[in-house]
């Protein structure tokens, strides 16, 4: 019970995070030219938006990833983490 108190209170104070459930890869929710450069709809394993400025994305493969393709689409920032996690930092 102490959890599920303590997840409404912070969803409350930060009411930019959305719930914190995976979703399926959905190509409408990254253009074109962001999923070519994740290395295809087919190498993402899931994609979740994490706040307003931010989409997790876990990849298949890693190494398809092209970050000069990703700043071209107009993502201004990528963080990189293991085991094929990238954070797509959108901005407003």
């Amino acid at each position: 019970m102490f959890e599920k108190l303590q997840r409404a209170f912070w969803k409350a104070l930060t009411p930019d995070l959305i719930a914190e459930t995976v979703v399926a890869p959905a190509p409408s929710g990254l253009s074109a030219e962001v999923l070519s450069a994740l290395g295809g709809a087919d190498n993402l394993k899931s994609q979740q938006r994490v706040a307003l400025t931010r989409v997790r994305v876990q990849l298949q493969d890693a190494g398809r990833l092209d970050e000069s393709a990703l700043k071209a689409a107009g993502v201004p920032a990528v963080m990189v983490l293991t085991g094929g996690v990238v954070h797509l930092l959108t901005g407003l």
